[in-house]
C-alpha cells in the first residue's frame, strides 16, 4: 500500500481544528486517506458518501443526523454536491468547537468550495491533496510516475496502456458531468477540444485570444473555461514574475496540464519510448518537475516563472515575500547547458540557490555558483 505524505498532516489537523477540508481533483486518493484513517479506530468515525442517494437520503434532516454523531468524526465524501450542508455544519461548529468533528471531502478547490457555501473560516483547515510524487512512490522508477501520472489508478495500472484508458474515463467524466457541476456551462466536446490545445500549449504562453479563435468562441468564454479548469485543478497557470526592476517583463502565464499522464492521453503518447521523441518531451517534463516541487513544497514559497522581453528567463523561480529564495531551471538532459537568457535572469533576480533539474540522480556542481541535481534530489533541497 502507497503511505501518503498527508496522512500524518491530517491526523495533526484533526487535533487542532473543528473541520478539516481535502481538496484535490477526483480520484487523486482522498478517500483512501481518510478511510486508512478511520481504519485505525472504525467506531469513532461516520462516512457518508454524498453522490450515493442512500447517504443522501440519511441527511434529509441534516442538522438532526449530524446532531446524533457529536462524539464521532463525521466524513463527508463529495461535499460540493449539498453546499446548503455548509451554514449547519458551520453553525454545530459553533455549538462545540471540539477539534475533528468533520473531515470534508471534495473535488474542487478551496475558491469553489467557499463559492458555494457561507464561510467556515477560523473553523477549518485546507489541506490539498496531490497525485502521487517521486517520494510516495519511493523514486523507482521516475519515467513510470512521469509518463503515467499520479493518479493512483493510473500509476499502479498493469500497462501503459491501460493507464491511458483510465485517463480517456477520467477525463469524460469531468467534461460531461463534474465540471458542469461545479458551474461550467460549456458542452463536454467543446470542452475535451479544449483541453487537448492547452496539452499541445504545455509550458508555453497563454494566449487567450488564439484560443478563442481556435475553439469558435469568445475570449470571456475562454476566460471562464480557463478558470474552473483550474479550480478543478487540471491545469495550473504559472505566473510571471514581476518586481520593480523597470525591466520590460513577460505578463501573460505559462498554462500546464497538472498531471503529467493526463497530458500524455490528451497528446496521444502511448509509451515512455514515444514519449521521449515526442515535440513535447521537453515541455512534459518541465511540466512534470514543477509539479512534484510545488507538491512537496513545506516553506510556503510561491512559485513564478520569469521572462522579460529581452530573452533573460528560467522555468521556475520560488519567492517569500519579494525575496527570490530559488531559481529552477528544468533540462530533459543529463548534459544541461545553460543559455545567456538563463544568467541574465540570474543576475536581475539575485537568488539564494541556483539549481539545474535533470533526470536521474546526479548531483555536482556547476560553472557561476549552479547546483546540478537529478530530479529525486532536488525534490528534498528546494
Amino acid at each position: 500500500m502507497l503511505v501518503r505524505n498527508a496522512l500524518d498532516l491530517i491526523k495533526k489537523d484533526l487535533l487542532k481544528s473543528p473541520a478539516v477540508i481535502l481538496f484535490g481533483p477526483r480520484q487523486v486518493g482522498k478517500t483512501t486517506l481518510v478511510k486508512q484513517i478511520a481504519a485505525e479506530d472504525p467506531a469513532e468515525y461516520e462516512y457518508l458518501d454524498l453522490e450515493l442517494p442512500s447517504d443522501r437520503a440519511k441527511l434529509s434532516d441534516p442538522e438532526l443526523f449530524l446532531s446524533r454523531l457529536t462524539q464521532k468524526t463525521v466524513i463527508l465524501d463529495e461535499v460540493q454536491y449539498i453546499p446548503e450542508l455548509f451554514p449547519i455544519l458551520r453553525a454545530l461548529i459553533d455549538q462545540d468547537r471540539r477539534p475533528g468533528r468533520f473531515i470534508l471531502l471534495g473535488s474542487a478547490s478551496p475558491v469553489l468550495l467557499q463559492q458555494s457555501s457561507e464561510s467556515l473560516a477560523g473553523r477549518v483547515r485546507y489541506r490539498e491533496i496531490f497525485p502521487l510524487t517521486l517520494r510516495e512512490t519511493n523514486g523507482i522508477d521516475y519515467e513510470k510516475l512521469w509518463f503515467r501520472g499520479g493518479f493512483p489508478e493510473a500509476y499502479l495500472a498493469e500497462s501503459d496502456q491501460e493507464a491511458m484508458e483510465w485517463y480517456g474515463h477520467f477525463v469524460r467524466s469531468y467534461t460531461t458531468r463534474d465540471l458542469s457541476v461545479l458551474g461550467l456551462s460549456m458542452p463536454a466536446l467543446q470542452i475535451e477540444r479544449l483541453l487537448r490545445m492547452l496539452a499541445h500549449l504545455h509550458g508555453q504562453l497563454l494566449n487567450m485570444s488564439s484560443l478563442s479563435r481556435s475553439l469558435g468562441v469568445s475570449s470571456p468564454t475562454i476566460a471562464n473555461a480557463l478558470y474552473y479548469l483550474e479550480e478543478a485543478m487540471l491545469i495550473r497557470t504559472l505566473k510571471p514574475w514581476h518586481n520593480n526592476s523597470g525591466k520590460r517583463l513577460v505578463k501573460s502565464p505559462k498554462v500546464y496540464i497538472r498531471d503529467s499522464g493526463m497530458l500524455h492521453y490528451l497528446l496521444g503518447v502511448e509509451s515512455i519510448s514515444n514519449l521521449l521523441g515526442h515535440p513535447q518531451a521537453g515541455n512534459s517534463w518541465e511540466g512534470f518537475v514543477i509539479q512534484q516541487i510545488i507538491s512537496t513544497q513545506t516553506k510556503n514559497q510561491e512559485p513564478y516563472f520569469y521572462r522579460t522581453a529581452k530573452g533573460a528567463e528560467v522555468d521556475l523561480l520560488l519567492t517569500k515575500g519579494n525575496n527570490v529564495t530559488s531559481v529552477i531551471e528544468i533540462k530533459l538532459s543529463t548534459a544541461p547547458q545553460l543559455t545567456r537568457g538563463n544568467t541574465e535572469a540570474v543576475n536581475d533576480l539575485i537568488p539564494e540557490k541556483k539549481i539545474v533539474v535533470i533526470p536521474g540522480e546526479a548531483n555536482y556542481p556547476m560553472k557561476d555558483g549552479w547546483d546540478v541535481m537529478g530530479v529525486h534530489t532536488s525534490i528534498g533541497e528546494i
